[in-house]
C-alpha cells in the first residue's frame, strides 16, 4: 500500500513538471485586440469595424462583395467606323475609301435596375455604336446618354424587360488609406475578373488638377470603367487609368472617387451637362525655387497666391496668404484634396472653409459661383468673364478679358485686352470663347477682334 501512495505521489509530480514546461514553452497565449474608450477608461472589447480595413488578408471575406459585384459589371464595345485610303490611289487622287471598323473595349457598371451604366469617357469616345454584355451573356445595343471628358466619366442605357442587378454609391469620402477593395472588370476580353488590393493613396493629382483615389489592386487594359468596390459590395470608384510604361499593370491603378462621379451623373441626368462651382482662386505652385524659399513646400494645406475679381472667395472675404485647412469635414493637406471635393459641389452650394491666417484659424462661409476664368483651346490664352468695372473702363457690356498668355505670344501685346468677336461671332462671356475657339480650323485664317483700355479697337490674324 505504501509502495502504491509512492507511485502515485510520483506520477502526479511528474505530469506537472511536464504541465508546467509545456505551458511556459510551447503554449502561446491567445490575445484580444480592445480599444480604449477615452471617456470612462472603461476598455470596450466589441469594436467591430464596418469594412474590413485593418483585418489581415486571411481574416477578410471578399466572397460577397465579389458575387454582387460581377453581375452588375458589364463589357462594353466602341465599334468606330474610319474612312481612310486603302490604296496609293486613294492616298494621292482623294478617294475616301471603304468604311473600316475599329473595335474597343472596357467595363462598365450598372447603377440602376431600368439599364443605367456608368463608364469612363476614353471607354465609349467617337462611337458609332455601343454594345453592351451583361455578365450572363445577353447582349444590347447601347445609347450615350452624356459625358464629361474632365473628369472621364460617361452615362449610356441599355433598355431590357427584366431589372438589372445594380450597384449602389459608396461614400469615397470616407475610404481609408490601407483598406481593402475589389477592382472588377473585363481586362484583356476576359469578362467578370476581380483583383484585391489595398487604397495605396487618395486624392491623387495625375497632371488634371483631378482627384484619384490610388490601388495596388491589378487593372489592365478592358478594366477601364470597371467597378472599385469595398468589402461591403459599395462603389467607392470607377476604374480609369494605370501607371505604366508598357500598358499594363506593373504595382498601381486610378479611380475617380465615386461621389465625383455620382455627381456628373445627377447633372448630366437633371441638366444635360456638368454643373461645376469655382471658388475663384489659384494655389501657389510647390516644388519650385520661390516655394522652397518661402517654405511654402513644408505648408500642410493650400497656400492662396491668387484671387479673382468678384469671384466666391473675395466675396467670402479669403485673402491672399491665407492657407485652406479644411472644408466642411474634408481636411485639406494639398491642392487635389480641395479640387476633389469641389468637384462634388454645384453652383450656389455654401461650403464651411477653416482657414489658417497668420497662424489664426478662422471659419468662413463660402458660396460656389460659376466659372469666371477659363483656358481657350487652339491658342491657350487665360480669359475672364468682365466685371462691372471692366465693361466701365473698356465701354462695352459683351466680351472676355485676356489674363494669361501662353509663351509664344508674350510679344504680341494681348494681355488685358478684351475679347469682342472672332471671325463674325460676338463673344458675350468664357462659354462663347471657349466654343468660338474649338471651333478654329487649323487650315483657315481667324481674325480675333479686341479692345484697349481706352476702347481703341484691334484685331489680330490668328492661324
Amino acid at each position: 500500500m505504501k509502495r502504491l501512495a509512492s507511485l502515485l505521489f510520483v506520477s502526479v509530480f511528474a505530469g506537472a513538471i511536464t504541465l508546467g514546461t509545456y505551458k511556459l514553452f510551447f503554449e502561446k497565449d491567445n490575445f484580444t485586440i480592445i480599444s480604449q474608450d477615452n471617456d470612462n477608461g472603461v476598455f470596450n472589447t466589441n469594436y467591430t469595424p464596418t469594412s474590413a480595413s485593418g483585418s489581415g488578408i486571411n481574416e477578410v471575406d471578399f466572397t460577397t462583395a465579389a458575387e454582387n459585384t460581377v453581375n452588375a459589371v458589364v463589357h462594353v464595345m466602341n465599334i468606330t467606323i474610319s474612312k481612310g485610303p486603302t490604296s496609293i490611289f486613294d492616298f494621292f487622287y482623294g478617294s475616301s475609301g471603304s468604311a473600316v471598323p475599329q473595335v474597343g473595349t472596357g467595363s462598365g457598371v450598372i447603377i440602376s435596375s431600368d439599364g443605367y451604366i456608368v463608364t469612363n469617357n476614353h471607354v465609349i469616345s467617337r462611337a458609332n455604336q455601343l454594345q453592351v454584355t451583361l455578365n450572363n451573356n445577353k447582349t444590347y445595343k447601347a445609347e450615350l446618354i452624356g459625358t464629361d471628358p474632365n473628369s472621364d466619366i460617361a452615362l449610356i442605357k441599355i433598355d431590357t424587360d427584366e431589372k438589372l442587378p445594380y450597384l449602389a454609391f459608396g461614400d469615397s469620402d470616407q475610404t481609408k488609406i490601407g483598406e481593402w477593395v475589389l477592382a472588377v472588370g473585363n481586362p484583356f476580353n476576359l469578362t467578370s475578373t476581380v483583383t484585391a488590393g489595398i487604397i495605396s493613396a487618395k486624392a491623387r493629382n495625375l497632371g488634371k488638377n483631378q482627384s484619384f483615389i490610388q490601388t495596388d489592386a491589378a487593372v489592365n487594359p478592358g478594366n477601364s470603367g470597371g467597378a472599385l468596390v469595398n468589402t461591403n459590395g459599395d462603389l467607392v470608384g470607377i476604374n480609369t487609368a494605370i501607371s505604366s510604361q508598357t500598358g499594363s499593370y506593373v504595382g498601381y491603378s486610378f479611380a475617380v472617387p465615386s461621389n465625383i462621379a455620382k455627381k456628373v451623373i445627377q447633372d448630366i441626368l437633371e441638366y444635360g451637362n456638368v454643373q461645376k462651382g469655382f471658388m475663384g482662386i489659384r494655389p501657389a505652385p510647390v516644388n519650385t525655387r520661390d516655394a522652397i524659399e518661402k517654405g511654402i513646400n513644408n505648408i500642410d494645406g493650400v497656400y492662396i497666391e491668387f484671387i479673382e475679381e468678384e469671384s466666391a472667395a473675395q466675396e467670402a472675404g479669403i485673402e491672399i496668404g491665407d492657407i485652406i485647412k479644411k472644408v466642411d469635414k474634408i481636411e485639406v493637406h494639398k491642392y487635389p484634396d480641395l479640387t476633389g471635393y469641389l468637384s462634388t459641389k454645384r453652383p450656389g452650394d455654401t461650403l464651411e472653409f477653416v482657414i489658417d491666417r497668420h497662424e489664426e484659424l478662422i471659419i468662413l462661409p463660402l458660396t460656389l459661383k460659376e466659372r469666371q476664368t477659363l483656358v481657350v483651346p487652339e491658342m491657350g490664352l487665360e480669359v475672364k468673364n468682365l466685371t462691372e468695372h471692366d465693361k466701365m473702363v473698356y465701354k462695352t457690356k459683351t466680351g472676355v478679358k485676356i489674363i494669361g498668355v501662353p509663351e509664344r505670344y508674350r510679344g504680341y501685346g494681348l494681355s488685358e485686352k478684351v475679347i469682342v468677336k472672332i471671325d463674325d461671332i460676338e463673344i458675350g462671356n468664357i462659354d462663347d470663347a471657349y466654343n468660338a475657339f474649338g471651333a478654329i480650323s487649323k487650315y483657315s485664317k481667324t481674325v480675333i477682334t479686341m479692345l484697349g483700355s481706352n476702347g481703341e479697337k484691334d484685331r489680330l490674324i490668328f492661324q
